[in-house]
C-alpha cells in the first residue's frame, strides 16, 4: 500500500462552499465514483487521512477557523486590519457576524464535510477491511476527526444537525441542542474504544497514518474533553485519568513547507489579519495572570516597537506543530469535574498541578511556575480553574465554551453562538432561527 500525505486531498476545496449544507453529497465530480472511492482499505485509509487535511489547510481549515474565532470573539485577539472584513465581523461581534461570513461559512462547511466523509469512511471500513486489527486503527483515527468536528459544531452553534443527512438531498437533516451534540461526539469515541478493546490497533496501518497523532491517548483526551461539556462528569473524569500526559502521549498535527501552519502562515508572520491583544490575554481584570506567569512569554512576545505584543506558542514558524490537546487542559478537566461534584479538595489540588507546573515539566513547555493558590469555596474553585484555562489554553478555539459554561457576563465575550451560513439555510427549512446573541 502506498504511503498517503494527508495533503492531496484538498482537491475538492474549490466547490465546497458552493455544497455546503449539511444534506448535500460532497463527490467531487472529476474524481472517482463513491463506490471506488471507498472500495479498497487503501482507498478507505486514503479517505480517512484525507480527514485531517481538511482541518487543519489553509483559511478553511478547522484550525483557522476555531483560533480566529475564539480568539476574536473572547478578546484575546483584535483586527489589525479592518480590511480583512470577515474577521472585523468576528472582532465586532454581535449582528455584524452576517450569514455569509466566510470564516463562520467555512467552518460550518468543513465540520459538514468531515462528518459526511468520516461516515463513509466507517461504513466501508465495516464492509471492506477484513483485518480487524487494521480496521480498529481506521476506526479510531477516523473517529478522532469526526469527535472534532462534532465538537465544534456544538461549541459554535446553539444547535447542530442530528445527522449527516442523505447524498440525494431528499432528507432534510434536523436539529439537535448543541451539548446533545457534544454527546455525539462521546458516543463516537466510545465506539472507537470499543472497537480498539475487541481488536487493538494492527501496527501495519502505522505507515499511512500522518504521524504526530497518538491515537488511542487522543480519543480519552477528547473524550474527557466533550464529556465535560455535556455535563457528564463522570466520563469526564474517567476518561481523563487514562490520559497518558507525558511526552510519550502527546498528539500534535504537524506541517511541511507544502501544508503549513495556517495560523503562523496567515496571520502571525504577518500581523495584517490580527494579534493579540496584551498580557491581560483577553481576562477581566479581577482575572488576569499574575505578570510573573511564565505562560505570558510563552504565549506572545513583547515588542520595543510596533505592536507592543505579537503571539508567539505554536504560532512561531510554517512548520511548528499544533498540539491536538494540551496535558494541562486535561489536568483542568479533572480538576472541574471534582469542583461541579462539590469536591473543593480535589479539585483544588488537581488546579495547582498547573499552577505550579514548571515549563520545563510540561511536553511543550507550557508552565505558570506560580505558588499554589487557595480556594475557600466552590465559586473561588470554579473560577480560578476558568482562569487558568483560559491561560493555558490560549487561543485554542475553546474560548466560547468556557464562557457559557462557567457563566461568564456576556460582556466577555462578542457572541455566544453563531448565526447559521445561508448554504445551510437556503436549503434546510430545518435550519433554527438565529441565536439573537
Amino acid at each position: 500500500m502506498k504511503r498517503t500525505t494527508f495533503y492531496t486531498y484538498m482537491t475538492m476545496a474549490t466547490f465546497l462552499l458552493s455544497a455546503a449544507a449539511c444534506k448535500k453529497d460532497y463527490q467531487d465530480p472529476s474524481g472517482p465514483s463513491q463506490d471506488q472511492a471507498y472500495s479498497s482499505p487503501q482507498a478507505i485509509t486514503d479517505a480517512a487521512v484525507g480527514l485531517q487535511a481538511n482541518y487543519v489547510k489553509d483559511r478553511t481549515g478547522l484550525i483557522y477557523t476555531t483560533i480566529t474565532s475564539g480568539s476574536l470573539l473572547s478578546g484575546e485577539t483584535f483586527v489589525t486590519n479592518p480590511g480583512n472584513a470577515d474577521e472585523g465581523q468576528l472582532g465586532t461581534g454581535g449582528n455584524t457576524v452576517l450569514n455569509n461570513n466566510v470564516v463562520v461559512t467555512g467552518m460550518w462547511s468543513y465540520t459538514n464535510k468531515i462528518l459526511f466523509d468520516a461516515e463513509k469512511v466507517l461504513r466501508a471500513t465495516n464492509t471492506v477491511i477484513t483485518d480487524k486489527g487494521y480496521a480498529s486503527g481506521v476506526i479510531a483515527y477516523t473517529s478522532i476527526f469526526k469527535a472534532l468536528a462534532l465538537g465544534v459544531q456544538a461549541n459554535y452553534w446553539e444547535q447542530v444537525p442530528d445527522t449527516i443527512g442523505s447524498p440525494d438531498a431528499t432528507t432534510r437533516v434536523g436539529f439537535i441542542p448543541g451539548k446533545q451534540g457534544y454527546a455525539r461526539a462521546v458516543r463516537t469515541i466510545d465506539n472507537a474504544l470499543n472497537a480498539i478493546a475487541a481488536n487493538p490497533i494492527s501496527p501495519s496501518i502505522a505507515p499511512f497514518l500522518p504521524k504526530g497523532i497518538n491515537v488511542v491517548n487522543t480519543l480519552y483526551a477528547l473524550k474527557a474533553r466533550y464529556a465535560l461539556y455535556a455535563g457528564d462528569y463522570a466520563a469526564a473524569l474517567d476518561a481523563a485519568n487514562k490520559v497518558d500526559l507525558t511526552s510519550a502521549g502527546i498528539s500534535t498535527f504537524n506541517f511541511n513547507p507544502q501544508v503549513a501552519n495556517p495560523i503562523f502562515t496567515l496571520v502571525s508572520s504577518t500581523s495584517n489579519i490580527y494579534q493579540v491583544v496584551d498580557s491581560t490575554m483577553g481576562l477581566p481584570v479581577a482575572l488576569a495572570p499574575t505578570p510573573t506567569d511564565a505562560r505570558i512569554p510563552f504565549y506572545m512576545t513583547r515588542q520595543a516597537t510596533g505592536l507592543k505584543f505579537v503571539m508567539s506558542g505554536f504560532f512561531k514558524s510554517n512548520i511548528q506543530s499544533i498540539p491536538v490537546f494540551l496535558p494541562g487542559e486535561v489536568t483542568l478537566i479533572k480538576a472541574e469535574c471534582y469542583a461541579r461534584n462539590n469536591d473543593l479538595v480535589s479539585g483544588l489540588t488537581e488546579l495547582n498541578k498547573v499552577v505550579t507546573k514548571k515549563p520545563s515539566d510540561d511536553p511543550f513547555g507550557i508552565g505558570a511556575n506560580l505558588p499554589p493558590v487557595a480556594a475557600a469555596t466552590i465559586p473561588d474553585l470554579l473560577a480560578q480553574i476558568y482562569k487558568h484555562r483560559h491561560i493555558e489554553m490560549f487561543m485554542s478555539g475553546q474560548e466560547i465554551e468556557d464562557q457559557r459554561r462557567f457563566g461568564r457576563p456576556t460582556t466577555e465575550r462578542k457572541r455566544n453562538f453563531f448565526p447559521y451560513p445561508f448554504v445551510e439555510r437556503n436549503d434546510n427549512p430545518n435550519t433554527p432561527a438565529d441565536p439573537t446573541f
